[in-house]
């Protein structure tokens, strides 16, 4: 039986400046040291820690606010709420946060009640009469009040109404923390299950191992929960207390709740049941992952098909009511508006062309969260401007601070000064930043993709040198030597020499060069799979098992990336397929529709028919019929670059459906 290391930790190794978390003696809580130096309760394990006892946890604010309102949190009806709040991880304790909530609900009341106020003041008695008149039509008893009680009670109603409703957003929120934290469990929990399997094999003991588990980022929530454990287990001088309290408390009852017990269950039984449970759970949650993976597929079906009927209706719509205003000659009655007077069919049009930009947002926000959260990548720009320019070519983050002014602003500045249409002069903005944006993001992802294909034959590469025996700096620089590895060369061959000099100089510079490697490599794939190596080493494992265990862990990585990949290959072809089907829908009926039932209107009016002459313009719904269909290709651009990449690929299909758009427009003479 291996010999194991006992480490006892409260924390993480690993601090940021920003935040340093220690135990609080008052109970079993955790406090968090900003970097001004202040102590805030964190209430990551009791709901009740964070009441307003110490003077310098809270502000005057929350004083007065916990004085006021800390009663209610004892109340019944909060008892769902408190439960909720448990797994929420919030910062503040839940007696805070409820009289935060109905300090704001007193606010909200007294604001619509006073707004209320001048708005029914206001109303002359003619109208009060007419109210009552409309509601004794209806069959409802309306007594014979003067006009004050009236206010006073409308009034009233408005107050009590909105601060009610408040307190129920509070409770709403609580809600969606909960469960947006209990989404982000379940996706992190198999790859860390994972990675306690791999750091099995090692010497490490069970709260040293958890202690890495929560010491790395990948694993977001995960990490918390077990981060929150940890602290627990340091108060009280109990894992199996620390491990108990959070397994109750977590959101992830199905999932992270029983993966708790039963590993506290059988750390008690030995190394080898550890080790047996871990590698079942990981396979066990991987195939559930698979489950969820395979439901989020069916649910962006659903999201497509209702994406193509949402934009394409409005389009519909603006062509018939564009028709149907010979006939109706309402649509083209005067409405005033804070912008200036307009008709009922201008303000369905333009109506039309913002719903369909809130849909494509809408639709690019959900395509977005369905995406696993180990594929996204994020980007950030260097601080400094001379690196900033410098990683324009390969960082969309650069590129788009750089070409905000430069491609955005100068560019619409100049077409505004040659008297280009307000509507063009904004889309020929936002294309001339689109493009170069969205092409670096595009050549970057390109980049990384060929990165991500070499990793798995550097991992492999080792992998065998490592099985024959040889150390892990030799097995890198053989690899180095011997195999092309494409654009992974360079960094392969940084990270063998850094291992080269921790050989010979320390341990500990072995960490570092892994590290640099991950940021050198700068994907998603490099950042779990290398973590893995880093701490299964760290922790004593056996390097053959761990880059056995690397070897499956690349390869299924990898095979969901290329899956994904696959399936939302699908909705960027819907998304440019409903983008031009809308756009050739339009131009056809502006080229053979407006034209005839420009000259019946003005025929009609000619012989006094009870039509419309003015209802049919080309020129100016041409200009309309563009506003609305280049509403709708942008919201399929942010659609199929959401289901593409995410991010910046949103600007470059956008971008470049924009301006398809406009060359055919401009072609065919509508604008």
């Amino acid at each position: 039986m291996r010999t194991r290391r006992t480490t006892q930790l409260q924390r993480p190794t690993r601090t940021t400046p920003a935040s340093r978390t220690r135990p609080d003696r008052r109970g079993a809580s955790m406090a968090t040291e900003s970097a001004d130096g202040r102590t805030v309760a964190s209430d990551l394990d009791d709901p009740d820690a964070g009441r307003a006892t110490g003077g310098s946890d809270f502000s005057v604010v929350d004083r007065a606010l916990y004085a006021l309102f800390a009663r209610h949190a004892d109340d019944d009806r909060h008892a769902v709420d408190r439960k909720r709040y448990r797994g929420t991880a919030l910062k503040t304790g839940f007696d805070v946060f409820l009289a935060r909530a109905y300090g704001l609900s007193w606010l909200a009341g007294l604001a619509v009640a006073g707004w209320t106020a001048l708005l029914v003041g206001a109303l002359s008695p003619g109208a009060f009469a007419a109210a009552g008149a409309a509601l004794a039509d209806a069959g409802l008893p309306v007594p014979s009040l003067p006009r004050r009680y009236v206010v006073a009670s409308v009034v009233v109603v408005a107050g009590v109404g909105a601060k009610a409703t408040t307190v129920r957003l509070g409770s709403a929120y609580l809600r969606w923390r909960a469960s947006a934290r209990r989404a982000a469990i379940e996706r992190t929990l198999p790859g860390a299950a994972r990675y306690l399997h791999a750091l099995s094999s090692g010497s490490d003991g069970p709260r040293a191992m958890l202690a890495r588990v929560a010491d790395n980022e990948a694993y977001g929530e995960t990490a918390v929960s077990i981060r929150a454990a940890l602290n627990t287990a340091a108060l009280t001088g109990s894992l199996r207390e620390g491990l108990g309290r959070v397994a109750r408390d977590t959101p992830s009852r199905d999932a992270l709740a029983p993966f708790l017990l039963k590993f506290r269950e059988h750390a008690t039984q030995g190394d080898d049941a550890l080790a047996t449970y871990l590698g079942m759970e990981s396979r066990m949650l991987g195939q559930r992952g698979e489950r969820t993976r395979e439901r989020n597929v069916d649910f962006m079906e659903l999201v497509a098909e209702l994406f193509v009927v949402l934009l394409v209706l409005p389009a519909l719509l603006v062509v018939v009511l564009t028709v149907m205003s010979i006939l109706a000659p309402g649509l083209s009655d005067p409405v005033a508006t804070p912008l200036g007077t307009t008709t009922v069919r201008a303000l369905a049009v333009y109506g039309s062309a913002a719903f369909v930009l809130v849909v494509g947002g809408v639709a690019a926000l959900v395509v977005s969260g369905l995406r696993p959260a180990d594929q996204r990548v994020s980007y950030r720009a260097p601080r400094r401007p001379v690196a900033l320019l410098r990683t324009v070519p390969s960082n969309p983050a650069s590129a788009a601070v750089v070409c905000t002014v430069p491609a955005a602003v100068c560019v619409a500045a100049v077409l505004w000064t040659g008297g280009l249409h307000p509507v063009n002069v904004a889309l020929a903005g936002y294309v001339a930043y689109a493009l170069p944006v969205g092409a670096v993001a595009v050549r970057r992802g390109r980049r990384d993709d060929a990165k991500d294909r070499e990793i798995s034959d550097f991992v492999h590469a080792v992998a065998g040198h490592v099985g024959l025996g040889r150390p892990l700096p030799d097995a890198v620089e053989r690899v180095a030597e011997e195999v092309d590895l494409g654009p992974l060369n360079p960094d392969v061959a940084d990270l063998a020499f850094n291992l080269t000099l921790a050989g010979k100089e320390s341990e500990g510079l072995r960490t570092a060069a892994l590290e640099r490697f991950v940021e050198r490599v700068g994907t998603p794939l490099a950042a779990q799979t290398m973590g893995l190596v880093t701490g299964a080493l760290d922790a004593g494992s056996d390097a053959e098992a761990v880059f056995d265990t690397l070897q499956t862990e690349i390869g299924r990585l990898y095979h969901e990336k290329r899956a994904l990949r696959s399936n939302m290959s699908v909705y960027v072809v819907i998304g440019w397929t409903t983008a031009l089907l809308v756009v050739g829908i339009v131009v056809a009926v502006n080229a053979t529709v407006l034209d005839g039932f420009a000259q019946l209107s003005q025929t009609a009016g000619a012989g006094r028919a009870a039509l419309d002459p003015n209802a049919v313009q080309p020129a100016r719904d041409g200009m309309r019929f563009y506003v609305v269909t280049q509403a709708t290709v942008l919201a399929s651009g942010w659609f199929a670059g959401a289901a593409q990449r995410g991010g910046y690929a949103m600007l470059l299909h956008s971008g470049a459906m924009s301006a398809v758009c406009f060359v055919v427009f401009a072609g065919v003479g509508v604008i």
